[in-house]
Formats: C-alpha cells, structure tokens, sequence
C-alpha cells in the first residue's frame, strides 16, 4: 500500500493559532508532535517512507521537510509535490496519484488529510486492510461511527452490504449528505448514517477510470499542461467529493470505529483536549505562560502568556501574543470571518505568525513600534540565513546562545553568547550557525521601513528569489 498525505490546506479557521503560513497541520495541539508528523507516523502502519508522497503548498516546502527532520522519517524529496496555488482535493489527489502511478505503476493508495486528530487502535488498522481489498473494484471512503449529531461534519448514507468471501467489508454508498441542520443530524444518526472522514482508498486504475467519466476537465489540464503551473491554471478548484465520489456508482463505505475529529473550529478543538474538574480544556506554552482560574468552567484556553479568568464560561479564549481572540462556545465556525476582513485589510497577521519558519530555523517578534523591531533569530545547527542587505533598516545582532559566523560587508568573523554586532543599511551580510548546537540571535531592527519584504537576496541556498 502508497500513501498520500494531503498537506496544502490555509490556516482560516483555526486564527490566530493557525495562519496563512501556518496552517494546523503544522501546529502542535495535543503534544510534542503536529498533526503533520503524527500523520506522516500512521502512513509508516503500511506504507515505507519511500512510499509515501506529500501534497502540498509551495509555501510550506521547507515546514514539511523540517517536521520530517524533526522525527526522523526520511521521505525522499521528489515525494513532495509543490502546487502553485491551491484548487481543492481533486487536482491534489489526482496529481498525487498519477505520480505514484508513475513510479510504482498500478497501486493501491490510501489519501490522508494531515491535519485531523485520529486514534490509531486494532480496528483502524482492520479498516485500512479491508479498503485495501475493496478498492480492487471500488473507490473507498472511511465512515466514522457518530457518538452524537454534529452539524459541523458531511454525513454518508450506507446501502447494500459488500462481503468478499463471506466476510463483511463495508457497504455501498448510497448518498453522501451535505452538513446538516441539527434536526437533521438527529435523524442522520438515528438511521446509520456516518461521518464523511475525508479519508480515501483508491487503485489508481479505477480512480483514474473514474475521472475520465466524471471529471474530464481535471484530466485534460493535465495532459494539456506542460508544467505543473500550467496545469493549476487549467484545471478547476474542486472537491474529490463533488468531482467524482458523488457522482460515480463504484463508491464504497468501510466503516471506522474509533476515535477522529476533523478539528475544524475551536469547539473541535475544546473536544478533542482533555478538560479539568472545571471542564476547562487547558494548553499553556511559551516562558513563564501560565493560567489562573477563578470560578471560571467549560472555557477553552490557549495562551502564551499569563492568563486568568473570572466567574467566566463556556468561551473560547486564544492568545498568541499578536492577537487575542474570545468567542462564544458554539460560534466558533464564525472565526473564518475575521480571517476573511483581515485579508481584505491587507493585515499580515491573517498571514503570519509571531513566530515564522523559515527553511534555516524561524524567528520571533518579541517587540515593535513605528520605527523599531526586535526579533529572536533561531538558527539550525549547519545552517545559514541568504547573504542580503536592507534598503530601509539597519540591523543589531546578539548572541544569546551558541556560536555565530557573520559577515559584514567585506568582513568574517565568530561572535560568541553575550557578543554583537551592527549592520547599517545598504551593507551586505549574512548571518550562519557553523556549530552542533541551535544558534539563538536577538536582533534590533531600526529604520523607515521594516517590511519582510525589504530583503534583496544575493545568494541564497534554498533556491529562494
């Protein structure tokens, strides 16, 4: 069995925890691993590294390849497919098939979001070893048993039963049903019905079958494209749902039973966390955060710094140091609005996080006003920023912790913790960590201007402009 992990998704819902250029996927909710990584770890149940491919943004090229660093999975490099823009789940899926069709020829595929939470136990693995049986005939989705109505996720209908040879499989699908009011997700779970996963099992023979008869236009921009900015151009932003698992009459249903949430609000997320005796669900990170309660129940609360509340409940609370965000339980599908007035404001923080990760470590805003900024620079041991220089800013560098090689216009040289340096605008530099430890950099920004645009890069080793 392949795998494709589908990680290209925005950072909308989940503001400000996720953003443009850190969408959930990438964010570690639960533990010291993303919903990236953990996912990339259920691929491993059946699939080799080399096995495994990754669709995903451009954008996210070097988040993906440091979380697979980070936990020591070796994916090989030709395996993540960059898109252009994002389109939806089918030219994903069906560009990520057709690779591994490519290399491997006709296989069996399972396609993974990478951003829900899933409990892997004995009975996920049995679903995953029935669809890949299935799908010799069928294109499979995964059902997730409802443990009560929920307005939040598509509904399937089950029909007929499929057996092969004399042992239950799953079933035909008979519909799949939009997101329902509530009285309607009452009757859905009254009759069988089951959650839509969004989790697939395709063959890539009978997929592709499939696409020719339900959505040529995504095979035509592939065959007419001559690279791959070219296809995005052509092909239409559509769901694998709505392109052709609604359409064709080979899908199948195997049911799942165990634990999944989509976390696709923060009501989800509230879910998902484990609660205190108060039903608080708590998650503190960052120097010296801390939470206080007083009277307060049934709240969620993210925070990086110290955070109390009072005679408060049932809110949803969410601060990440260059936003706060305080909504009702309940009304938390809304967030996607302020990310949406952000964007039309041209407003960085509906793109950017305080901390942004860069393909050589990340830096973090700690302060900035009109005219100055200081940053936290993070650099990973053998790696260096671009050689550059500013226009509108100079720059003043700290070392905090472990060994810097810095060059300043024509000049190279070591700074050591509790050493420093200027940069004034105009002058070429460069900033490297040529040590075996993480190099920590707090770096004064002063000038006009202080844009992350005003970076004219000369050389650079990730292949940036």
């Amino acid at each position: 069995m392949k795998t494709l992990i589908l990680a290209g998704g925005k950072g909308t819902r989940l503001w400000p925890l996720s953003r443009e250029l850190l969408p959930k996927q990438f964010i570690k909710v639960f533990t010291d691993r993303s919903l990236f990584q953990r996912t990339v770890e259920r691929a491993l149940l059946f699939s080799k590294p080399k096995e495994i491919f990754i669709v995903t943004n451009k954008e996210y090229k070097f988040r993906v390849f440091d979380d697979l660093n980070e936990i020591g999975i070796n994916i090989p490099e030709e395996n993540v497919l960059l898109e252009p823009i994002g389109k939806n789940t089918l030219p994903a899926i069906y560009w990520g098939l057709k690779t591994i069709e490519d290399y491997f020829g006709d296989s069996v595929v399972a396609v993974l979001p990478s951003d829900h939470a899933i409990e892997v136990n004995d009975e996920y693995i049995e679903a995953f070893r029935k669809a890949e049986k299935l799908a010799e005939k069928y294109l499979v989705t995964f059902g997730i048993k409802p443990t009560r109505p929920h307005t939040g996720y598509g509904y399937i209908k089950p029909g007929e039963k499929i057996s092969i040879d004399g042992k239950f499989m799953g079933y035909l699908v008979d519909e799949f049903k939009e997101k329902p009011d509530l009285e309607t997700a009452k009757r859905y779970v009254e009759s069988g019905y089951y959650w839509n996963s969004g989790m697939f099992m395709f063959r890539t023979s009978v997929f592709m079958e499939e696409a020719k008869k339900h959505s040529p236009e995504i095979v035509r921009a592939f065959e007419d494209g001559k690279n791959i900015e070219e296809v995005y151009e052509l092909a239409p932003e559509i769901s694998v749902d709505y392109g052709i698992m609604e359409k064709t009459e080979k899908a199948a249903v195997v049911p799942l039973n165990t634990y999944w949430n989509d976390l696709g609000s923060f009501d989800a997320v509230y879910e998902a966390l484990e609660k205190d005796e108060s039903g608080n669900a708590v998650r503190v990170s960052g120097f010296k955060a801390k939470y206080i309660n007083i009277d307060s129940k049934n709240n969620l609360i993210l925070t990086e710094r110290l955070t109390a509340t009072v005679g408060v409940k049932d809110l949803i609370i969410v601060d990440t140091g260059d936003a706060l965000l305080v909504a009702k339980r309940g009304e938390t599908q809304k967030v996607k609005e302020v990310y949406r007035r952000l964007k039309e404001e041209n407003d960085e923080r509906a793109i950017v996080h305080r901390t942004a990760y860069r393909p050589w470590g990340s830096y973090t805003v700690l302060e900035e006003g009109e005219r100055y900024k200081i940053k936290r620079i993070t650099v990973l041991p053998g790696k260096k920023l671009s050689l550059q220089l500013h226009y509108h800013r100079s720059e003043h560098w700290v070392v905090v912790r472990g060994t810097a090689k810095v060059r300043v216009g024509d000049k190279e040289f070591i700074l050591r913790p509790g050493e420093s340096t200027f940069i004034p605008a105009g002058v070429v530099h460069r900033l490297e960590n040529p040590g075996k430890v993480v190099l920590e950099v707090i770096e004064t920004q002063i000038g006009e201007y202080l844009g992350e645009d005003d970076i004219v890069r000369l050389q650079d080793d990730y292949g940036r402009d």
